[in-house]
């Protein structure tokens, strides 16, 4: 399954400094069904190079990261179980900053 990841608002400094990612997924669940919860485990895996705890806590993202799911609030689809599917979006982006 082929996503594009995209990191803002300081995010991309967890990965680099590499906003946008093209990524292959293989779905653990087979080709049937990929869900965000699963997608944000494979980014904490493979993405994520330093200080993991400043995009994830738990199973889910910080409060403050807003996640976007071809430009849809992924609170508008269910969160942790929305479903992915190839060539699928995803936007993370930080809306806590330093003042």
């Amino acid at each position: 399954m082929q996503l594009t990841l995209e990191f803002g608002g300081g995010l991309e400094l967890l990965c680099e400094s590499v906003k946008i990612h093209k990524v292959n997924v293989d779905p653990p669940n087979g080709p049937e069904k990929f869900i965000m919860k699963d997608l944000l485990s494979w980014v904490r895996t493979n993405l994520i190079k330093e200080r993991p705890e400043m995009f994830m806590k738990g199973d889910s993202v910080r409060p403050g990261v807003l996640v976007l799911v071809n430009d849809c609030d992924w609170e508008l689809s269910g969160q942790l179980d929305t479903t992915l599917e190839d060539k699928d979006v995803v936007v993370f982006i930080s809306t806590l900053h330093g003042g």
